[in-house]
């Protein structure tokens, strides 16, 4: 038989079944019989996930059309994808809209409109992520969850619409949690906060990306969550421009966990306004205290070879710890701004 989203059931049971979705309403049934599902163009009504959790071992998912959402006061996400041996790939010319403006006041998730998250890809094992084309996330974009052995390729992110008049907030390209053997590459990000924010997790790279408008390319903030652990992280070959901060470790004020086994290595920075490498120990959302704490140690620290500009009102670099050690500091030139009279615990080695 063939259902509306064209799902071929006549052939043999070993045979991948394939469906093309054009509504919501056919998800739950190319779900059940797919392993080949086509998001054709779609629009996601108001307060709805596009549910594509637990799909079929092996599933190849793939976006060709345009993806839009109605409006409505809620958290999400928008799209959510689990599942195990997954290929998730977007068409040349499809495009996943998250309709940014019709939620965006300058508040992002710390008030006003109730912003729903954008893309949770959560539990998934041994799959992939390519050429993903995603424009105007209401916030954070992708949310990166208890996954092992994922690979994410060339997804570009566009939230620059964003910048005018300051209303994009709190839009976050890649959040990642409690996450094992993690790659992002090729990345091309525009938004208004965090390019990577690696909260927790072990063995993730990223690589060859282009950041654009953010805060930078972040560890943390780590502390105060269930997993407060980060260790084997690698962030290499990338630029970061136009943004806030450069690269940035930021573990919470009071809070417990570990930070070791970090490399930012050939990174180059151009147009930073705030800090062109930003190290601290006293994070609180939106107002450090300046005062560093010891119970998120920062060790096994790399920084080699990151260079760049920042504007002359910016800081160059800043340190703040209270418990750092055992770093590498090597062929760092960050210039143009402002030498930092605040930094405090500069381990053996670095410069501030």
């Amino acid at each position: 038989m063939t259902l509306a989203i064209t799902v071929a059931l006549a052939r043999p049971v070993e045979r991948r079944q394939s469906c093309t979705i054009t509504s919501t309403s056919q998800v739950a049934a190319a779900k059940s019989a797919c392993t080949t599902i086509t998001i054709g163009t779609l629009e996601v009504p108001a307060g709805t996930t596009l549910d594509l959790t637990d799909l079929k071992s092996g599933t190849h998912l793939n976006f060709a059309g345009t993806v839009t959402f109605g409006f409505a006061e809620w958290e999400g996400p928008m799209i959510s994808v689990s599942g195990t041996d997954l290929t998730i790939t977007g068409e040349s010319g499809h495009l996943i809209d998250g309709g940014g403006p019709q939620w965006w006041d300058g508040q992002g998730s710390n008030g006003g409109v109730t912003k729903p998250k954008f893309f949770a890809l959560h539990s998934l094992t041994s799959s992939s992520v390519t050429g993903l084309n995603v424009k105007n996330t209401p916030v954070q974009g992708f949310s990166i969850d208890n996954c092992e052995e994922l690979t994410v390729t060339d997804v570009t992110i566009d939230d620059s619409d964003g910048d005018a008049g300051g209303l994009g907030h709190n839009t976050d390209a890649f959040d990642i949690g409690s996450t094992d053997q993690l790659t992002i590459t090729g990345a091309n990000v525009k938004n208004q906060d965090d390019c990577i924010a690696v909260n927790s997790g072990t063995n993730i790279r990223f690589t060859n990306g282009v950041c654009s408008g953010g805060h930078g390319l972040s560890i943390g903030s780590v502390g105060g969550r269930d997993d407060n652990t980060v260790s084997n992280v690698v962030i290499q070959d990338s630029t970061i421009e136009n943004s806030q901060n450069g690269v940035r470790i930021k573990t919470v004020s009071g809070a417990t966990g570990s930070v070791t086994g970090v490399t930012y290595s050939d990174i180059t920075l151009s147009g930073i306004t705030d800090f062109g490498i930003v190290l601290e120990q006293d994070y609180e959302n939106g107002s450090p205290t300046g005062v560093p704490t010891a119970g998120v140690p920062i060790t096994d620290l790399t920084i080699e070879n990151v260079h760049g500009t920042v504007t002359s009102s910016a800081t160059d670099i800043l340190i703040l710890c209270a418990a750092c050690s055992d770093w590498t500091w090597e062929d760092v030139s960050v210039t143009g701004g402002k030498k930092s009279t605040a930094c405090e615990g500069v381990p053996s080695g670095a410069s501030c």
